[in-house]
């Protein structure tokens, strides 16, 4: 059997507005560990137009993964990633291939909560075509309120995998939405998106309770087929 894998978090402590402290992480990483996860991919925001570059961030991101590991996590097996926001021309950054999620091919992206703009898809095809990498549209239902059923068209025809948060098994909208990729057989990727211990805090539990154990193992077969 596949290990429960959390493919989207922020646990990785002073990195964004996730954790805030190594201790919020590893409370977050206990409850994760309650709920069953085994591993968890560390993807903090990258903003392009708020960073210097690629390997600044990658320098502040293994900074960060080792304080939380000298700390003796209860959930040792973490990848790093990060959650990229696609901007214009962010195919064009130096290194960028490198935010790639750790022994793998998949490149998790995060699409503008704005009006849909072919533009976003060809940065997100230019990036996946020039470095043989697989797409991973982030927390797909959270785009419900911006996008027309056109543009939603657009992006579940691209050669991408869709992520889903935990959160949308607890909106009707969502839920539904998410429900009717799963019966259209789309490859789906879940995740927490935690960020801390109230608002945003690690949900696997609601997934768990919305979901057959065969549509989960399925998400994390496909995970592990990416895995090098």
């Amino acid at each position: 059997m596949s290990s429960l894998t959390d493919i989207h978090s922020h646990i990785l402590p002073f990195m964004d507005d996730g954790a805030d402290s190594v201790e919020m992480s590893i409370h977050m990483l206990e409850i994760m560990k309650e709920q069953g996860v085994e591993r968890v991919v560390a993807t903090p925001h990258f903003y392009p137009h708020k960073e210097k570059n690629v390997k600044s961030f990658l320098e502040k991101r293994q900074n960060s993964y080792e304080k939380l590991m000298s700390s003796d996590p209860p959930i040792s097996d973490i990848l790093l990633g990060a959650e990229v926001s696609v901007e214009k021309d962010i195919s064009d950054l130096e290194n960028i291939n490198l935010l790639a999620i750790q022994n793998t091919d998949l490149f998790l992206f995060e699409l503008q909560y704005k009006s849909f703009s072919d533009w976003m898809l060809e940065e997100i095809d230019n990036i996946s075509t020039a470095y043989k990498l697989t797409s991973v549209i982030a927390h797909i239902h959270r785009y419900i309120p911006f996008y027309t059923k056109p543009d939603f068209e657009k992006v579940l025809q691209s050669d991408s995998v869709f992520q889903v948060n935990a959160e949308a098994f607890g909106n009707f909208r969502e839920s539904h939405f998410v429900k009717k990729l799963i019966k259209n057989d789309f490859p789906l990727a879940f995740g927490s998106d935690s960020h801390n211990l109230s608002d945003r805090k690690p949900n696997w539990s609601l997934l768990k309770k919305k979901l057959n154990q065969s549509e989960i193992d399925k998400a994390m077969a496909l995970f592990e087929s990416h895995l090098k």
